[in-house]
C-alpha cells in the first residue's frame, strides 16, 4: 500500500479558491441532508502546555472517513508561522486503508475562507461593494482571495493591531479591487457591507454601533468558548447563522459568552449554513437585516477538501507516493 503525501505548496496549487467554494457548499449541504457524520472535536489541553491539539474526524456516505489533527499555537504568528499546524488524513472508503497525508495549514487556510465566501454569497446583500478585514494573518490573506471570488467588491479596508502586518497583507493581495490599510477597526468597518473578523483577539474587536445597517459579518478568528471577536450587542441584533449548531453551542465564545450574559437565548441560531444551501431554511430576508455567520471549521470540510485534493493529485501526478 502507498500513501499520497501533499505539501503545503502542492495543496495550494491543486485547490484554487473558486473551486473550493463549490466544494465547501456541497460539503455543508451534504451535512444538512444527513449524509455525513460530524461529531464534536475532542480537544487536548495538557496543564502548562503552550498550545493545544484538536482532533476533527468526519465521515460521509460518498467519501468515507477523514481526520484532521491540528495543533493550535497562538504564539506562532510572532515566529512567522501559522498558528495552525497539523495534517489531514484520508482513508479508503471501502477498506479503511490510509490513502493520503496532507498539509493541514494550507487546507485550513483555504477551506475556512472558502466557507466564508459561501456565506457571503448566501447572506450578504447583492449590492455589497465595501469590504472590511480585521486581522492580518493567514486567514486575512485567504479571506481577501475568497471575497474576490464571492462578491463584486470595489474596495477593501484592512486593520491590524500591528500596522506593518496589515501593510504586508495589502501589498501581497491579489484582488480586483484596491486594499487600503487603516488605523482602527472602527475605520475599517465604517460603511462596510461585508466584514470578516480574522483576529486572534480574546475580547471584542467589533461593536454593533460601528456596523452599517444591513451589513454581513463573517466571524472567523475565535474557535474556543473563552474568546470572542464580536460584542454581545452585535450577536443579539443579528440573524445568526453557523456551520454547525452543536459546535457553536459548545465551542464559540461569540455565542457562549452572550448566552451566559443573557444577551441571547436558546433558539437564537437561525440556521446552519448547509440548511440555507439545501433550501430548508431561509437566509437574509431584508436588506436592512444584520447577518452574522459564525465559523468554527468542521471535519466534513476537511474531508471534502482532502477528497478533492486526492482526486486532483491522481489526475495530475502531483504529490509523493510513500510505501506504508
Amino acid at each position: 500500500m502507498s500513501v499520497l503525501v501533499l505539501t503545503q505548496e502542492e495543496v495550494e496549487s491543486l485547490m484554487p479558491m473558486n473551486d473550493c467554494l463549490d466544494v465547501m457548499a456541497e460539503a455543508l449541504a451534504t451535512l444538512a441532508r444527513g449524509e455525513a457524520f460530524q461529531p464534536l472535536r475532542p480537544v487536548v489541553r495538557p496543564p502548562g502546555a503552550k498550545g493545544f491539539m484538536g482532533l476533527m474526524p468526519a465521515w460521509s456516505q460518498a467519501q468515507g472517513y477523514g481526520l484532521k489533527v491540528v495543533c493550535i499555537f497562538p504564539e506562532n504568528p510572532a515566529r512567522g508561522l501559522d498558528a495552525h499546524q497539523g495534517a489531514v488524513l484520508l482513508f479508503d472508503r471501502e477498506t479503511g486503508e490510509t490513502r493520503a497525508l496532507m498539509n493541514a495549514s494550507a487546507i485550513t487556510a483555504i477551506r475556512t475562507a472558502a466557507v466564508s465566501g459561501v456565506a457571503t454569497r448566501l447572506l450578504a446583500r447583492e449590492d455589497s461593494t465595501e469590504l472590511a478585514i480585521l486581522g492580518a494573518g493567514v486567514q486575512a490573506r485567504s479571506h481577501l482571495q475568497a471575497m474576490s471570488c464571492a462578491g463584486r467588491f470595489e474596495r477593501a479596508r484592512i486593520w491590524s493591531r500591528t500596522r506593518g502586518n496589515a501593510e504586508a497583507v495589502a501589498a501581497e493581495a491579489r484582488t480586483s479591487f484596491p486594499v487600503e490599510v487603516v488605523d482602527s477597526a472602527q475605520d475599517a468597518v465604517r460603511d462596510a457591507d461585508v466584514v470578516c473578523t480574522t483576529t486572534s483577539a480574546t475580547e471584542p474587536v467589533l461593536r454593533l454601533e460601528w456596523l452599517k445597517r444591513g451589513a454581513h459579518v463573517n466571524a472567523v478568528g475565535s474557535s474556543i468558548p473563552t474568546a470572542r471577536e464580536l460584542d454581545s450587542e452585535t450577536m443579539a441584533a443579528a440573524s445568526l447563522f453557523v456551520d454547525r449548531r452543536e459546535s457553536a453551542q459548545h465551542e464559540a465564545g461569540d455565542y457562549v459568552i452572550p448566552m451566559r450574559e443573557g444577551a441571547i437565548r436558546e433558539g437564537h441560531i437561525r440556521a446552519e449554513l448547509g440548511e440555507v444551501i439545501a433550501g430548508t431554511a431561509p437566509g437574509r430576508t431584508r436588506d436592512d437585516e444584520l447577518t452574522v455567520f459564525k465559523s468554527l471549521g468542521l471535519g466534513v470540510e476537511d474531508l471534502a477538501a482532502a477528497t478533492y485534493l486526492y482526486q486532483r493529485a491522481e489526475a495530475t501526478g502531483v504529490g509523493t507516493r510513500v510505501d506504508f
